[in-house]
């Protein structure tokens, strides 16, 4: 069962496995440093559908697909699945995976979203409410841009600070039983709001959750940075990491071994995406496509996962608010079978 050591910190007696994943990618990903890692590519961003929406649904219900096909089993194996995105209401989850009848947990974190779909079917497998349980999100650069910034053909001049939403999506599979890396425990974010209202400058907006986080688990644990082989943010960019990383000194902790998915997952110079990646499925499709299959492969032990992600709204931007911000942690590590 989980120990609740406090203060949102928690870890698994018996660790919940990671029994199978999946990523799955778009064309400009694809183009990137990780190109080679994703499971599937998919060329058109319309994905053969009639919008964007629906072409983000496709992506979710893929890598879904891809990861039950990876493991040899069904839909009905299934107990229960977490998802969100970045669409009002959800929708790119709760379309894309109407279709497979599984018990659905439509949550939202933003960008965090992974995570917290990572924390919540643990808990579900922990608790012996599932035997296996599905953590997957998504998002698309199309969608994103249509819902928070002007419209694409208005043109519109990118700032420095911004960052590029991936169009991509992660699942993971669940397991009380299976798997050779597991997730033991874990820290849940509080929210963070340092004023900030640019919403092209979101990793600045979301480093102080990161490294508040990530304080609060190092401490609680009693461990340091360095008993870690990688600790992974989801998007926070070159602007985002560097913040977080100076954040982190001035709390005593200096995180050499620090890697950022947004950071990651595109060449910022020349494919022009500023300060790198974001969106759910940025630190979704990396950490199923980079980072899960090292601890399978044994080129990582131990992992601290810490999905980031900014909780704005159009409205709350329409009216001037500044920019919540939290960020969930996950560790994962490698076990013998």
């Amino acid at each position: 069962m989980a120990e609740y050591i406090g203060q949102g910190v928690f870890t698994f007696s018996n660790p919940v496995r990671i029994e199978s994943y999946a990523a799955v990618a778009g064309k400009k990903e694809s183009e990137g440093p990780l190109g080679y890692c994703f499971d599937e590519i998919i060329q058109d961003s319309h994905f053969g559908r009639q919008t964007w929406e629906q072409a983000e649904s496709q992506f979710q219900l893929e890598a879904v697909s891809l990861a039950v096909r990876k493991s040899n089993l069904t839909k009905e194996d299934i107990d229960i699945i977490c998802s969100g995105d970045l669409i009002n209401q959800c929708i790119g989850s709760a379309y894309g995976l109407r279709e497979l009848e599984i018990p659905f947990m439509g949550i939202y974190g933003a960008c965090s979203t992974m995570a917290e779909g990572l924390i919540t079917s643990s808990v579900f497998i922990d608790s012996g409410t599932a035997k296996r349980a599905i953590a997957v999100t998504s998002s698309h650069f199309s969608t994103a841009e249509r819902q928070f910034r002007m419209p694409l053909s208005y043109g519109g001049q990118r700032t420095p600070t911004s960052q590029w939403t991936c169009t991509a999506s992660g699942a993971v599979i669940l397991s009380s039983d299976t798997g050779k890396s597991a997730v033991t425990g874990g820290c849940i974010g509080k929210i963070a709001d340092m004023g900030i209202s640019d919403m092209t400058n979101m990793g600045s907006a979301m480093a102080p959750a990161a490294a508040e986080t990530l304080r609060r688990y190092l401490e609680a644990t009693n461990t340091n940075p360095e008993n870690y082989d990688y600790i992974i943010t989801g998007d926070l960019g070159t602007v985002g990491s560097t913040l977080f990383l100076e954040l982190m000194q001035n709390m005593g902790k200096d995180v050499k071994n620090h890697k950022d998915c947004g950071v990651l997952i595109f060449d910022n110079y020349a494919q022009d995406t500023h300060c790198g990646g974001s969106g759910c499925g940025c630190s979704a499709g990396v950490l199923c496509g980079y980072f899960l299959p090292m601890l399978e492969n044994g080129k990582a032990e131990n992992i601290l996962f810490i999905a980031t992600g900014a909780l704005m709204s159009p409205v709350s931007l329409q009216q001037g608010e500044s920019i919540p911000s939290v960020a969930h942690l996950v560790n994962i590590r490698r076990i013998a079978q």
